[in-house]
């Protein structure tokens, strides 16, 4: 989230309670999860909310030491999570390895700090993989880095509890589809991605 929208979330948060994280229903059966720490959770959910095979895609947190972590708490850098969504699927339609590779090309894998205009310990990048996950995470990062051509920084990390973030996050694209929009012309995140993917890129 581009610094004037985190002054007005902040500004919003002072006057009034956030809502909570929304229940949860239980996830299909047989349906697996993946982690991923892409910059702003609002871009992440909706890079893969329209993939075949993917049921859900949910904004929170991972990484941190703190229970419960508080939104405001999370980007001021406090907790040390970092932004992230949760990716519900489908191993028989698209397997977890297919959501890795989606998941470099919406990022910029080089950059230690964050995503293009999203700057700071709370969007740096990360994939948070299980035990299970760690071989095929690891595999699809090399793959990537070698087509890249460029070092990589966003590391492959053990999975960590993930915390849903408040209502007001979640479907942020779907639901605020100008606020949205604003956000990603005015970080120029189509033009930055394809800077480093062509096309490639996942925009």
């Amino acid at each position: 989230m581009p610094r004037p929208l985190l002054a007005l979330v902040a500004l919003l948060a002072a006057c009034s309670p956030a809502p909570p994280a929304p229940a949860e229903p239980p996830p299909p059966p047989g349906s697996q999860t993946a982690v991923f720490a892409g910059g702003c959770f609002w871009s992440s959910e909706k890079a893969f909310e329209n993939v075949r095979g993917v049921s859900s895609v949910v904004s929170g947190f991972a990484g941190g030491t703190e229970a419960n972590p508080d939104y405001m708490d999370v980007v001021r850098g406090r907790t040390g999570h970092r932004e992230a969504v949760r990716v519900t699927f489908d191993p028989q339609v698209v397997s977890y390895r297919a959501l890795v590779d989606r998941f470099w090309r919406t990022i910029d894998p080089t950059d230690p700090n964050g995503v293009f205009c999203d700057q700071g310990p709370s969007y740096r990048t990360a994939v948070f993989a299980t035990a299970g996950q760690a071989e095929a995470a690891n595999a699809s990062r090399s793959a990537a880095e070698a087509a890249l051509g460029r070092r990589f920084v966003t590391p492959v990390r053990a999975a960590s509890r993930f915390w849903p973030a408040g209502a007001e996050h979640q479907d942020y694209a779907e639901r605020n589809p100008g606020r949205y929009e604003a956000y990603r012309v005015g970080c120029r995140r189509t033009e930055s991605l394809r800077r480093v993917w062509g096309q490639a890129a996942v925009t």
